[in-house]
């Protein structure tokens, strides 16, 4: 343990049951995975093994988060808040942070903006969880080559769409995100990743028109 690591635990500031709350994220994702809480015999292991250990209220004892299911939380960061009275833990984790087998245990929506990166997730988790009737878990059963093919009409419809009108382009448009955003997911390729190759693409842009000013 590193002096560094002494003085913020003489800093942090348990409740009066010896408790502070610590929050887990997802470093690759950026996801909020869980809350649990700490004592200060979870937090020095935690410190100690690189795995997020835990004070279960209920059981009245440590727990090593994945001890039971394997999926270990790896820690990669610790940080408190202003007050010193919360941790933010940055994980990777070996698979899903909810008992229920979800990826996190934050997915009962009360109010949600809507955003492609939602969308997303949602298609992700329909192909994690299939349900009867949706036709999201109908396509990944199908496979990739029916997934390929759907993003080819779409494709095509898009093309007669904006030709026939704005309106009807802007349906098809939505389509073709949709079913893009499934093979995303199919193919394993995530919407960090793409942005990432168009972030790249404009700095090259924007060296090549310096490079032509010249």
């Amino acid at each position: 343990m590193t002096e560094k690591n002494i003085e913020t635990l003489e800093k942090l500031k348990f409740d009066s049951n010896g408790l502070i709350p610590a929050v887990l994220l997802d470093v690759s994702t950026g996801s909020v995975l869980m809350l649990a809480y700490m004592n200060r015999e979870s937090y020095l292991k935690t410190l100690g093994t690189g795995l997020a250990c835990f004070y279960s209220r209920e059981r009245g004892k440590l727990w090593t988060k994945g001890e039971t299911s394997g999926n270990f939380m790896r820690v990669e960061s610790i940080a408190a808040d202003c007050d010193f009275d919360a941790l933010l833990i940055g994980v990777r984790p070996d698979g899903p942070a909810c008992h229920t087998g979800k990826e996190s245990c934050f997915f009962n929506d009360i109010k949600k903006s809507f955003s492609l990166s939602g969308l997303y997730e949602i298609i992700k988790d329909r192909k994690t969880h299939p349900a009867q009737g949706s036709y999201t878990s109908y396509l990944f059963e199908k496979g990739l080559d029916k997934i390929l093919k759907k993003v080819g009409e779409e494709t095509a419809e898009v093309i007669i769409g904006v030709k026939n009108s704005r309106e009807e382009g802007i349906y098809e448009i939505a389509d073709l995100c949709y079913h893009v955003l499934a093979l995303m997911v199919e193919a394993g390729i995530t919407p960090d990743e793409v942005l990432t190759e168009l972030k790249g693409r404009h700095v090259v842009d924007k060296k090549t028109k310096q490079e032509k000013m010249k």
